[in-house]
């Protein structure tokens, strides 16, 4: 990984006609931090050099964030409703799944597929906590889109969460949606 140098730093921010105080402010640093990097007189942390290169990223235009591609207000579920309730509601709305959320927090997934795997006869009284697949990815809202497809790649969707609460959902679509 090739870490920008002071210099980088400072050209960047020329190119993007930003002063210190707008890029400290965008980075949440102090604008004299910002000088002291650029003036070499201090090495960062490695999490605020990330959080400035972030900073500039996002001024250039080059950064989506969960937040910007996550579906809010989420439906969702609780573990105890019924999976006929939750089948109900994927009809009505259109998914072919819904996290299930307890009090604000994600415990997990059920899908048309869980369902579908379940023989016993009975499956919509069960609730939905036998049913769902536990498994799931979290992010926060700043969380870069691609960080949320990798998770992605082993997950049927990401719960975007805030402060332990979940505040969005995002799944294959939105991020097709969005690159497309």
């Amino acid at each position: 990984m090739d870490l920008p140098t002071p210099e980088d730093l400072r050209e960047r921010r020329n190119e993007l006609e930003l002063t210190q105080s707008e890029l400290a402010e965008h980075a949440d640093v102090s604008q004299p931090l910002i000088a002291r990097i650029e003036g070499g007189d201090v090495d960062p942390r490695l999490s605020t050099l990330r959080r400035i290169v972030n900073a500039l990223d996002e001024a250039e235009g080059g950064i989506i964030r969960a937040r910007d591609v996550m579906n809010s207000p989420v439906v969702s579920v609780e573990p105890d409703d019924s999976v006929h309730q939750s089948k109900e509601l994927m009809d009505e709305k259109g998914y072919s799944q819904v996290p299930v959320i307890r009090d604000g927090s994600p415990q997990g997934l059920i899908g048309n597929s869980d369902i579908r795997q379940r023989p016993e006869e009975n499956v919509g009284e069960l609730p939905v906590a036998e049913v769902m697949h536990e498994s799931i990815a979290t992010v926060e809202p700043d969380a870069t889109i691609d960080e949320v497809d990798a998770y992605l790649n082993h997950n049927a969707a990401v719960m975007v969460v805030e402060g332990g609460r979940t505040v969005g959902v995002i799944t294959e679509a939105d991020i097709a949606r969005t690159v497309s």
